[in-house]
């Protein structure tokens, strides 16, 4: 019968009050519709899912001082927590240039505050790679302030898709574009044993650097092919579980993040990147122009700080952060993902 009536589907059930599957998450998914579902989920010190949140806001606004009428970059755009609140000091006077490589989020996040009624008159956004900040200052002008928050957004480790945690199945995927480059599967199936190991020292200082190459490359000349997280997660536990103090639970997780960390930099050529970002920075900068980098694990902060005090032994910073700025512990409390964080500050001359 052609104009039956559809029976009519009832939606999911949600399920408790934090369900644990990505996609189970509907109420936090939409937290325009959700406010109230979204809001415990923060007072729990949890992140509700698609969401990030912002980790040293008053730190950095405290050293940035933007002022209406300046110009300034976010450099790493993520879900625009940073720069909404420097569009708020902006207060509708001057321009903020914001970039992100995030094919999939930069979308919604424009969108997002487009509805906040920050449009292009105010707000400029590119897909571009925040190393390209020399083409932004053409357009722009001497930039006032320049923020750079180093770490991957929580919408993108809490989606099973994008392939950055272990905690669910998904895709080995770990780049931060997924419409460039390839995926840390396909970077699995070609890499050395040799050239493994020292990305898993370099990248994340990884004690068990050596065993885990092996173990890996094993695999794969046995024809096993590593395409999910749950399978790399599975391969780093049982080879650790055989290596005495290192298979406690938490030494594994640590491997886990830390060689999950390797692969993601690795991949998106994360210290390539932040060190051309680096040298272009002082040229885009004003005089007495601020910047400001989060960073979330060694090898990012000594980046940062080398080329600080570089600049600053050579006159190009008049001032630079003494040592590392910490998330205050009552942040660290109610944000887990913002106890890593280390934020450093330097100055133009």
């Amino acid at each position: 019968m052609d104009n039956q009536e559809q029976k009519h589907q009832r939606r999911p059930r949600y399920k408790g009050t934090h369900p644990k599957a990505y996609k189970d998450k509907y109420k936090e998914l939409q937290p325009e519709k959700y406010a109230e579902t979204v809001e415990k989920v923060i007072q729990k010190g949890s992140t509700p899912a698609g969401m990030h949140r912002s980790i040293c806001v008053k730190e950095i606004l405290e050293f940035l001082q933007i002022t209406p009428g300046q110009t300034g970059l976010d450099a790493t755009l993520g879900f625009g927590g940073h720069t909404l609140e420097m569009l708020k000091c902006l207060d509708s006077k001057g321009h903020l240039y914001a970039t992100d490589v995030d094919s999939i989020e930069l979308p919604r996040t424009q969108k997002r505050l487009a509805s906040l009624g920050y449009g292009s008159d105010i707000l400029t956004i590119k897909q571009m790679n925040f190393s390209a900040i020399d083409q932004i200052a053409l357009e722009s002008g001497p930039l006032n302030f320049v923020l750079a928050d180093l770490g991957v957004s929580s919408m993108q480790i809490d989606n099973p898709e994008r392939g950055f945690s272990f905690k669910s199945e998904g895709p080995l995927d770990l780049r931060l574009n997924p419409e460039k480059g390839i995926s840390a599967a396909d970077r699995l199936k070609t890499i050395s044993q040799d050239e493994l190991e020292g990305m898993l020292v370099e990248n994340a200082d990884e004690p068990n650097a050596a065993a885990i190459a092996d173990a890996i490359i094993s695999q794969r000349n046995k024809g096993i092919s590593i395409s999910t997280t749950t399978q790399l997660q599975k391969i780093i536990n049982d080879t650790l579980q055989s290596i005495p103090g290192c298979n406690s639970k938490d030494a594994i997780k640590k491997s886990c993040q830390r060689c999950f960390q390797a692969l993601r930099i690795d991949v998106n050529d994360e210290f390539e990147v932040l060190y051309e970002f680096l040298e272009k920075l002082p040229a885009a900068l004003a005089e007495g122009g601020r910047i400001a980098i989060l960073s979330f694990h060694s090898g990012e902060d000594r980046l940062v700080k080398k080329s600080f005090q570089r600049f600053f032994r050579e006159g190009v910073y008049r001032e630079i952060a003494p040592g590392p700025i910490r998330p205050s512990a009552e942040e660290c409390s109610t944000n887990g993902r913002a106890r890593s964080a280390k934020l450093r500050w330097a100055v133009k001359a």
